[in-house]
């Protein structure tokens, strides 16, 4: 018998209502056929017809495979790699920059390879890994972290906006247009995408994502050659390693982290986008695995040849004291060495990059927003799910969030800048480890209940440990963070506005904590694990259909040539 002899058909455990009769009888295809344009399109915003808790379920299921897979390489690639990376090579040097980032890799993948698991079993639990910490650890610790996230990618938009208003200050180094035009121009075009529906995003993400593939490959490339000497100037080599010199202290190297671990944020975003994805247990898995090549490739090859091609003591870098307009460092490493034209393609990608993230940003925020009405942790008024599948309202409450992305004209934006970062940064670190302690309990729960590892539709690569090692990491990063929050590079007296700027999330994630224990009067710390529901919302595979498709497919792999066997152990 083979897999295609059985009907495979995912049983969830628990269902709330009749969703087949979630749309009324009276919005029936042929009358929406009947409508013009215009009809259909206002149509669109109305509340769509679900039963209460269920909501979620209803997103619009418009992210297919191709868009996932291109976003889980490219997804995110915008500040806090184009620019911030400026920041943390100026304190750091070009070793602790690569040594910094790789670290932070390192421990990424297993937390996706976690997030991976939890989002396939539960693809239709709204809110993703927002929603893990509520089932498997503790009501406050969901509503903590969860409105963190949120309030981290609300954040993330003013962030990614006022970003492109300084880069766009390379053409316009006199600023003789006010920067808020700018913001106009790219906050229209991020809420055109979004106000399409998940479709349209995927569709946004699929051509920006194209174009910063190409441009961070280029750019490799590119910065190969002239360093090899093919360029304008002389060989390079290791010039900028030997003097100034390849790294500062140990201070500089703690300075890395935050910012690597907001560059590489968003990487999560497959386990988010679960519920809106038609087959999420084949398309998160491959997903999962580009990570690793996102990591090595794109990120940590790219920030290798910057560290070659730019000295980390140019005045021209971002949180260096000298020069009135600080660049990215990827334009600088054209740009110093005389490579026409390339520095303005660069920055041009950069202004695409920095959208695609703000698009992302309002993208994830209000999807979160929605979860959090859903779960109870926010207004119900938020959890509106309207006939194309959008959250209509809280899509709107985090677009006009987004406004404050005007205070680009301020001129103290690169400080603005800092602060904005400040709470996304750790934020990211507190998501990434409630999902691995997730993780963790959720296969604790799995071994006290006696269901095998075999019976789900996916399984993390790198197991549980992958899991306890990410917690380390994430412990020992917030840790350093403290010691130069509190004790900033090259001072060694106590600094109350670096320590805030710093570790400003921190302090937001404890508010959360302790205002939702207050409110709620309930002093557990954590839920146990016998009453943990395991098979609420669990999407139940049928074990025997899982094992004979997997050995179909291993069969296939040994009659197939080579390198379908190459392919598949690198990229699925």
């Amino acid at each position: 018998m083979s897999a295609k002899d059985l009907e495979m058909k995912p049983v969830v455990s628990e269902l709330r209502g009749d969703f087949s009769g979630s749309v009324s009888d009276s919005e029936t295809p042929a009358n929406n056929n009947d409508m013009g344009k215009w009809d259909r399109f206002k149509d669109s915003f109305k509340r769509q017809e679900v039963v209460h808790g269920d909501e979620g379920k209803k997103l619009q299921k418009g992210i297919s495979k191709r868009h996932l897979t291109l976003m889980a390489l490219v997804t995110g690639v915008g500040t806090g790699l184009l620019v911030g990376s400026g920041k943390v090579l100026h304190v750091s040097g070009p070793l602790f920059l690569i040594v910094g980032y790789a670290i932070v890799g390192s421990f990424l993948y297993p937390t996706l390879q976690a997030a991976g698991e939890l989002a396939v079993n539960y693809s239709s639990l709204s809110g993703g890994y927002n929603n893990y910490p509520r089932k498997f650890l503790d009501e406050s610790i969901a509503f903590a972290v969860t409105w963190n996230y949120c309030i981290q990618w609300l954040s993330v938009i003013a962030v990614e906006l006022v970003t492109a208003a300084m880069t766009i200050q390379y053409w316009d180094q006199d600023r003789k247009y006010n920067p808020d035009i700018w913001v106009t121009i790219f906050f229209v075009v991020i809420l055109l995408i979004n106000f399409v529906g998940s479709k349209g995003y995927g569709e946004g993400e699929f051509v920006f994502g194209s174009i910063k593939l190409c441009m961070i490959c280029g750019f490799i490339l590119m910065t190969i050659i002239v360093n090899c000497g093919g360029g304008p100037v002389d060989f390079i080599g290791g010039r900028y390693w030997r003097n100034p010199g390849y790294y500062t202290n140990f201070k500089g190297l703690c300075n890395v982290f935050v910012t690597g671990a907001f560059s590489l944020g968003q990487s999560e975003f497959v386990a988010l986008s679960a519920a809106e994805q038609p087959n999420p247990r084949k398309a998160i898995p491959a997903a999962c695995k580009l990570i690793f090549w996102r990591i090595l490739v794109l990120f940590l090859g790219s920030l290798t040849m910057v560290g070659l091609m730019v000295p980390y003591t140019s005045d021209k870098l971002m949180g260096s004291a000298g020069g009135a307009n600080h660049a990215s460092p990827f334009v600088l490493a054209a740009e110093l060495h005389s490579v026409k034209v390339a520095p303005d393609i660069i920055n041009a990608v950069i202004l695409l990059s920095v959208t695609s993230v703000a698009s992302s940003a309002l993208y994830s925020s209000s999807r979160t927003l929605q979860s959090l009405a859903e779960q109870g942790f926010a207004p119900s008024y938020f959890n509106y799910i309207d006939k194309a599948g959008r959250p209509l309202r809280a899509l709107v409450v985090c677009s006009i969030v987004g406004l404050f992305s005007f205070i680009a004209a301020y001129k103290k934006e690169e400080e603005v800048f800092t602060w904005l970062l400040s709470i996304s940064g750790l934020s990211q670190i507190f998501t990434w480890n409630i999902i691995v302690v997730s993780h963790v309990r959720f296969r604790q729960v799995l071994k006290h209940n006696g269901i095998s590892l075999d019976s789900l539709g996916y399984v993390a690569s790198t197991g549980v440990w992958g899991s306890v090692y990410a917690i380390v990491w994430h412990w020992l990063i917030l840790i350093a963070q403290f010691y130069i929050a509190l004790f900033p590079v090259g001072s060694s007296t106590p600094d109350a506005q670096n320590f805030f700027e710093n570790y400003l999330g921190a302090c937001v994630l404890i508010f959360f904590y302790v205002g939702h224990k207050l409110w709620t009067r309930n002093w557990k710390l954590y839920i146990k694990t016998s009453d943990v529901d395991i098979n609420a919302d669990r999407v139940i595979f049928d074990e025997e259909v899982l094992n004979l498709e997997k050995q179909e497919y291993q069969d296939q792999l040994k009659r197939g040539p080579f390198y379908a066997r190459v392919v598949d152990f690198l990229f699925r």
